[in-house]
């Protein structure tokens, strides 16, 4: 399976504390073995980002991406706290 980043979410990426960029790293690696591991909380999204999934990286980081089966590539769009992600706008 292929991963690709979009350009924010290599920009939240870099800005965020390095215990939670580590965190991330483990967490791909266990997504790219274990997709579904209880860990991950792998979940479909609705509202705006319906389409999309989330997984978590700490308590609080969640990682949003959309999979793209046809072409087994998976797409990282947004990394951030649950407040930063979900707020209402």
């Amino acid at each position: 399976m292929r991963i690709e980043y979009s350009r924010r979410f290599l920009k939240e990426y870099d800005k965020a504390p390095s215990g939670i960029q580590a965190a991330f790293k483990k967490r791909v690696r266990l997504f790219l073995t274990e997709k579904f591991h209880p860990l991950l909380r792998n979940h479909p999204l609705t509202g705006q980002y319906r389409g999309c999934r989330s997984i978590n990286v700490t308590g609080d980081w969640r990682a949003i991406f959309e999979e793209h089966s046809g072409r087994a590539m998976v797409y990282f769009r947004m990394i951030g706290t649950h407040s930063q992600l979900y707020k209402m706008n």
